[in-house]
């Protein structure tokens, strides 16, 4: 049974900064891609970051520049450094993972990753 479980949000003036953390039990695999999406009530879930069992890294232009993805493998532990950050990035924001490698092309689409967090809250005031 893979687990994964978000932690780390909270609420943030403008211009701060937050790490948000997930623990997943699919780091044995070596296949594996994982992602940050986040929803705002009414809205569709929205891809924010993503990277792959090598390392290799993307972002949504929205956040580029502004919040970076890394893992640590001993740790089993994806983890997602937000600055800088706006009002508009107030949402829920959930991990994703998948065990197979996917297509960078297809990192952003939701449908494609198989096990997802409870997810975590952050808001931004202005």
């Amino acid at each position: 049974q893979v687990q994964v479980v978000e932690s780390g949000g909270g609420s943030v003036q403008a211009g701060g900064s937050l790490r948000l953390s997930c623990a997943a039990s699919v780091y044995s695999y070596t296949r594996l891609s994982m992602g940050w999406f986040r929803q705002v009530p009414g809205k569709e879930r929205e891809w924010v970051a993503g990277i792959d069992s090598f390392g290799h890294t993307n972002y949504a232009d929205s956040v580029k520049g502004r919040f970076t993805i890394s893992k640590d493998n001993a740790k089993s532990t994806l983890y997602l450094q937000m600055s800088s950050l706006k009002p508009e990035d107030t949402a829920m924001y959930y991990c994703a993972a998948e065990v197979r490698r996917l297509s960078p092309s297809t990192w952003s689409n939701s449908a494609e990753y198989k096990h997802w967090g409870q997810g975590t809250q952050v808001t931004v005031s202005s």
